[in-house]
């Protein structure tokens, strides 16, 4: 008699024969691995909050001089200063949040050298980035342009690390504070009668390490005394976020809330880099597997993080006072994405980290979206690393003198992704996968339904049955990135060598099917 094991692998055997027939020959170079999946749709998991496509950008190498900003009088196509090209590029894609500015610029920056007339800002060392000279042409009211130019919300870092409680009290009053005293006056003069309305702020960045190397105690020291000062201004009341640990350092974790007794924080935010060891465009396969497998390690510090952070959260249960419920703890994702090793001539020619984005770095930017798809339930904000030409940049350029705006190849894993954002995430079955398995993230609204599936096996097509669980397709279609080559990328020369086109897909009664090459990411739109 047979075991239900073989059971369930003759019925994959003969979907993945009878899809077989339906399909032209020479799809597949070798016979592709069958793979079914079952999306459970009345299983929901929560919202797909779209900050959890949110980016970063840090005074670092050419993100902010030279990508985003090129100054008014540059021969440079641009918008009152900002390259005009990486506007539109980051306007079509939508960039919920944007933090700014630091990374470990942060906590040596002091806001006050970044406002009023240019020529009388004074220049500063970036003592952390190489002692670049750092001429504040970019400061507070450029970022909040920025911000309104491109739609994003902004998320400013508080320099904890050799800044003061008093000058974090006054910058929220400088930006928040309606009208009326002395910063908001001069908000006004510099510019900006309005306030900026800033609501995210980060109380310091990396304390563990670049922000200060504390030791958790001291920092649950530090945070608390940085949130006494840090006022409620203009009806704006600031949402505080912690440094949370460098990956799954649960030790971190425990120190800071252990020290936390009767406070909490209003967020928890975690860094986490998926390192390589090769120069971007010359990754081997089998240093290609090493850094995709690491997502499986992020996923489970998102799990860990969470009910870490939960454990000391009453919010489950009435407030102290026997009001409502109290929120959890946010937990964010600011700093992620692949950091691969570095050209020397690419840093000398266009700037410190610029790092070249891949066929695989695309996929590795899917397998995070997709974990933030199945996490939506434990996450508030993920923030790539960063924005243009430092580490996976969604944007490319070739310094303050090059006129040349690249979108990326993880530009185009974001767009892939962005018909999930504000829906509802929804549990999906794919089997018990391994780090380099099929990936796949599905989420619902009305009567449309999008699944995404990455597939990031170098060596290995993939051809698809997705079945829907309480759903009957009325018809789908499709859009796939994928290239042959995991080291192809989008060039100066050849700007658009990967681009997301349409792909077949075919959809009949409560089954979904398509062809997964290896290296790829597709995103299928169901209406149901």
């Amino acid at each position: 008699m047979p075991t239900q094991s073989s059971r369930r692998q003759f019925v994959r055997n003969a979907a993945a024969a009878s899809f077989t027939a339906l399909l032209p020959e020479g799809v597949f170079s070798q016979s592709p691995a069958a793979q079914t999946v079952v999306v459970r749709t009345n299983a929901e998991i929560g919202t797909v909050r779209p900050e959890l496509h949110s980016h970063f950008a840090e005074h670092l190498g050419s993100c902010v001089y030279g990508g985003l900003w090129v100054g008014k009088d540059s021969p440079i196509p641009n918008v009152n200063g900002y390259r005009k090209a990486a506007v539109d590029a980051l306007r079509e894609l939508g960039i919920p949040v944007l933090r700014w500015p630091g990374g470990c610029f942060a906590d040596n920056y002091h806001w006050r050298d970044g406002i009023g007339p240019l020529n009388k800002r004074p220049k500063r060392v970036n003592a952390n980035w190489a002692n670049a000279l750092e001429d504040q042409t970019f400061g507070l009211h450029e970022f909040i342009g920025l911000c309104r130019l491109i739609g994003a919300e902004p998320y400013l870092s508080v320099n904890v690390g050799s800044g003061t409680p008093q000058e974090a009290l006054d910058w929220i009053e400088y930006c928040n504070f309606p009208s009326g005293s002395a910063l908001a006056e001069e908000r006004a003069a510099n510019g900006s009668p309005d306030p900026f309305k800033v609501r995210y702020w980060g109380v310091g960045n990396e304390a563990w390490g670049c922000g200060g190397n504390m030791l958790p105690d001291h920092y649950a020291d530090v945070y608390r005394t940085y949130a006494t000062y840090m006022k409620t201004f203009g009806g704006v009341r600031p949402f505080l976020i912690a440094c949370g640990p460098s990956g799954d350092d649960q030790r971190w974790t425990r120190g800071f809330f252990d020290r936390m007794t009767g406070g909490r924080p209003g967020a928890f935010a975690m860094h986490y880099y998926e390192g390589g060891n090769m120069f971007p465009t010359e990754f081997t396969r089998e240093e290609s597997d090493r850094q995709l497998s690491i997502f499986q390690r992020v996923e489970q510090a998102i799990v860990n993080q969470r009910a870490l952070i939960d454990s000391y959260n009453p919010q489950r249960g009435p407030s102290p006072a026997g009001g409502q419920p109290r929120p959890p703890v946010a937990l964010l994702l600011d700093e992620w994405g692949v950091w691969d090793r570095m050209r020397p001539e690419e840093q000398k020619n266009y700037g410190q980290l610029w790092q070249q984005s891949t066929m695989r770095s695309a996929v590795a930017a899917g397998l995070g979206l997709s974990i933030f798809n199945r996490h939506a339930d434990k996450l508030y904000m993920c923030n790539i690393a960063q924005i243009v030409n430092v580490l996976q940049s969604v944007l490319l350029t070739d310094g303050p003198q090059g006129r040349n705006c690249v979108k990326t190849t993880t530009y185009h894993a974001f767009a892939m992704f962005k018909p999930h954002r504000s829906r509802t995430a929804v549990k999906v079955d794919s089997g018990a996968p391994g780090p380099l398995d099929l990936s796949v993230s599905a989420s619902k609204s009305g009567s449309g339904l999008v699944v995404s599936f990455v597939n990031p096996k170098h060596n290995a097509d993939m051809r698809i049955e997705c079945i829907l669980d309480g759903k009957t397709a009325q018809g789908a279609t499709a859009r796939i990135l994928s290239h042959k080559d995991l080291n192809a990328a989008n060039t100066f020369e050849s700007p658009n060598a990967i681009t997301p086109q349409a792909h077949p897909v075919q959809a009949s009664g409560s089954t979904v099917k398509l062809d997964l090459p290896a290296m790829s990411i597709a995103t299928v739109t169901v209406q149901v």
